[in-house]
């Protein structure tokens, strides 16, 4: 299983105290040993980092994956002072403690924009942590012109999530369901798009990042 390399740092480390205990003979010790050896087997299950249907197969130009594993919040109209200044729709992502909570990038293109926001650590289901938690923000461009489409979307901490660690940065180009980044430990992912896509998923539906069809673009003519 592969691991994303911010993550082998709270794997080891439990598992020192895990060795030491186990090798001290006891049945007590055995016992001690446990708990820590269960850290770092979560630890890993949370920082796996499995491929997806875009790590082999070129997704569609026009579409646009969920950038992460979670549960969908928002699918349509923004939640009320969220998005962007300009006319968008918005598709928000949940991850829990059990998600995998590797980050890819939804839409293909150019970071144009990129900014970071400290903030407060709400719990990310509320609707407050759009605008109030800490966030990094990233402003996707593909083509130029009248033909430009633009993509925005957030890495927003939770009440557990206390860093986010973005991979990327303006004048990159990413491809639709690269690898950027990941959140530590419950977290949200909140995805702009224009009047002029198609959402594809609803309220309550359960999403794979770098696989599930958030939205369309209307085909290029």
């Amino acid at each position: 299983m592969r691991i994303d390399p911010a993550g082998w740092p709270f794997i080891t480390v439990p598992l020192a105290p895990a060795a030491l205990l186990a090798a001290a003979g006891s049945r007590r010790a055995r016992w001690l040993a446990l708990p820590f050896a269960g850290l770092s087997a979560y630890m890993a299950l949370f920082f796996r980092d499995p491929d997806r249907r875009c790590d082999s197969e070129k997704p569609d130009p026009d579409e646009v994956l969920s950038p992460a594993d979670g549960l969908v919040m928002v699918a349509g109209e923004p939640q009320e002072g969220v998005a962007p200044d300009g006319d968008w729709q918005h598709v928000s992502v949940f991850l829990s403690v059990v998600d995998v909570h590797v980050n890819r990038s939804p839409y293909s293109g150019e970071v144009v924009e990129s900014s970071y926001r400290k903030g407060s650590f709400l719990a990310a289901y509320r609707k407050e942590s759009a605008h109030k938690n800490e966030r990094s923000e990233l402003w996707l461009r593909s083509g130029e012109g009248d033909g430009a489409r633009t993509v925005v979307f957030r890495q927003i901490v939770g009440v557990l999530a206390r860093r986010i660690v973005t991979r990327t940065g303006v004048g990159q180009r990413l491809a639709t369901g690269e690898r950027m980044g990941l959140m530590k430990f419950g977290s949200r992912m909140d995805v702009f798009l224009p009047p002029e896509c198609t959402i594809t998923v609803r309220k309550g539906q359960r999403v794979r990042g770098g696989e599930t069809v958030i939205a369309r673009f209307p085909a290029a003519g």
